[in-house]
């Protein structure tokens, strides 16, 4: 086991901030060196365990021979992704809501 790199030099420099969903696409073109550095700073900085696991499967699979996916693997996918789900416009928004005042005089239930 190496010893924790420094932020700055992570094979992924935003790898503080990548989702948990994404990581295992995040990693695919990361060498063993670069996942070995990924994990020594996650078990002295963080220690999370899904991200442990999904670093260590990695590893084990590249030590075993699996290939490295190309560069753009490493580009943020959860960027590219469309959210589903519809989009608020005028014809499907609600109705309009006012703003709270200090009472209705037409409502008995809320006082002046």
């Amino acid at each position: 086991m190496s010893e924790s790199p420094a932020r700055g030099e992570l094979p992924l420099p935003d790898y503080d901030h990548i989702p948990l969903g994404t990581l295992p696409s995040r990693i695919t073109s990361l060498d063993e060196g670069g996942l070995e550095a990924l994990l020594a700073y996650e078990r002295e900085h963080g220690n999370r365990l899904p991200v442990t696991q999904v670093l260590e499967r990695r590893l084990e699979a590249v030590r075993g021979g699996a290939e490295l996916a190309d560069e753009s693997a490493q580009s943020m996918p959860e960027m590219g992704q469309r959210q589903a789900g519809s989009r608020v416009s005028p014809a499907t928004s609600g109705p309009p809501i006012n703003p709270p005042s200090h009472g209705d005089p037409t409502n008995p239930a809320q006082p002046r």
